[in-house]
């Protein structure tokens, strides 16, 4: 845990979120500010930086991909479709310094980039 990480403070219950999914390994929650009308953050509850630093340990990657996919069936858009984005470095726009994978869906999503 790291003691300034918001996503740590998330998963220690120091700061509210709404739950989607949780196991061991695992925290999913609904982002405060979504970008599809389904639209839930997966957090390992061990801390990395990022996707890159998740790659060091590919357990815990498959293990967020895993839950991912649960959230997918619990959101109800396992089957109409759905997107897996991690954010990592400033380019990325990332906000928060704590691996996530966004899981968005339930409407027809726009393309990437620009």
């Amino acid at each position: 845990m790291s003691a300034d990480c918001l996503f740590c403070k998330i998963i220690a219950g120091d700061v509210p979120s709404t739950e989607v999914y949780s196991d061991e390994t695992v925290y999913a929650f609904r982002d405060i500010g979504p970008q599809a009308k389904a639209h839930v953050l997966v957090v390992p509850r061990e801390h990395h930086e990022d996707a890159e630093a998740l790659a060091d340990h590919p357990e815990l990657l498959a293990a967020v991909f895993k839950a991912g996919a649960q959230v997918a069936r619990v959101e109800g858009i396992h089957e109409s479709g759905f997107r897996f984005v991690f954010n990592t470095g400033d380019d990325a726009c990332r906000t928060v310094f704590h691996a996530h994978l966004h899981v968005l869906g339930g409407e027809q999503l726009a393309g990437f980039g620009r």
